[in-house]
């Protein structure tokens, strides 16, 4: 897709569109953004819209047609469960709204490349998170990465392990329906710092397993209500890389133990462990050879969370350049998780055929909370 510059000026503005837990992380960071403007929030519930509404100052709420149909929105955040976002997103394409869609991307492949054409077609842009990987923590291990301090990078070790979210979350059932689990839901913050690492994934080998058929609400008005288990609560994958690579991922919702936010990439030199990739900020442990103790680097540049994304994607419109955080990323990174799935369903390597584009480095001194439009 070619870029050029917005033809309005000003503060873009956006509307969500989903009331749900993850919202309230977004509405923090989108409303104090001086070069966003959140016009309107909606939900299929709109009582759920109109609460956030009354939280943070939103002038508008209603269902995703508000959303859809406003005509100072040319940014739609898509806060909806996994199964509706490409329904959703392609209702923003339709509609000629720029999206930024919650993780998944999609689903499955097919949907996936359909609302990456779709978009293309209309020179709509599409963004996914995580944006995690904009923040000062990962932005921070790609410039040691790519300065050469650990040498050549050569292999990849991450896990994620708990309990599993049914203790916490009010309504946990759709994590552990199709397109969630611990793969799909936790995955992709993983999958893209290792993509942002070793570049394109070429093939991958998996096991997956799950312990349980039903589990339990722990917590909320639904408390003691249970619910089907539908996909595998414990994935252990392999991947290979353009570059010959390789890395080894633990996805687990089966854990007594936390292990959360492990990532390690070993080089030629050294060993740099990362900050967790769920978040945007947290220091850098170095480990080099016959040295017991890591050298510990802070993390530099901005961190402010949720909508990071939402915002490069807005100041790129602006200015007519490519953004970051792309839908052709995350369809990549999606594009793994299915054939890891499918890996373990088969029980052999399984080919990816995608391609992840390499976003552009974010500065140090990148300010979100700066007024640049």
């Amino acid at each position: 897709m070619s870029f050029i510059p917005s033809a309005r000026k000003g503060p873009v503005g956006v509307a969500v569109i989903g009331a749900g837990n993850i919202s309230k992380q977004y509405l923090d960071n989108l409303t104090t953004f001086p070069d966003l403007k959140v016009h309107v929030i909606a939900d299929l519930f709109v009582e759920a819209a109109e609460a956030r509404a009354k939280e943070y100052g939103i002038a508008e709420f209603g269902t995703p047609e508000v959303a859809l149909n406003h005509p100072d929105v040319e940014i739609i955040v898509n806060l909806t469960i996994p199964a509706a976002h490409v329904e959703v997103a392609t209702a923003a394409v339709n509609a000629g709204k720029h999206v930024w869609t919650e993780k998944p991307f999609s689903l499955d492949r097919e949907s996936g490349i359909g609302l990456l054409k779709a978009a293309d077609a209309a020179g709509i842009r599409l963004g996914t998170a995580p944006d995690t990987f904009l923040g000062a923590g990962l932005q921070t291990a790609q410039r040691i990465i790519e300065s050469g301090d650990i040498g050549t990078p050569l292999t990849g070790l991450t896990t994620f392990q708990s309990p599993g979210p049914e203790s916490w979350h009010p309504n946990p059932a759709f994590l552990f329906a199709h397109g969630a689990g611990p793969l799909f839901d936790i995955g992709p913050y993983y999958l893209t710092a290792l993509v942002q690492t070793f570049g394109s994934v070429r093939k991958v080998a998996a096991a997956g397993s799950a312990a349980k058929k039903t589990r339990v609400i722990g917590s909320g008005p639904k408390a003691g209500e249970e619910f089907a288990v539908e996909v595998p609560t414990h994935v252990s994958a392999i991947a290979q890389f353009e570059g010959g690579q390789s890395s080894h991922s633990v996805f687990s919702f089966e854990s007594p133990r936390k292990r959360m936010g492990f990532v390690e990439i070993t080089g030629t030199e050294a060993t740099l462990s990362l900050p967790d990739p769920n978040h945007f900020d947290g220091e850098l442990k170095l480990w080099r050879p016959g040295v017991e103790e890591p050298e510990i680097i802070p993390a530099v540049g901005p961190a402010q969370g949720r909508g990071m994304g939402v915002l490069d994607m807005a100041r790129s419109l602006r200015a007519g350049t490519p953004h970051r955080a792309t839908g052709d990323l995350a369809y990549h990174v999606l594009d793994t998780m299915v054939s890891i799935a499918e890996s373990v369903e088969s029980g052999s390597f399984v080919d990816v055929t995608s391609n992840a584009p390499k976003p552009e480095s974010v500065p140090a001194d990148w300010n979100p909370t700066a007024a640049t439009l």
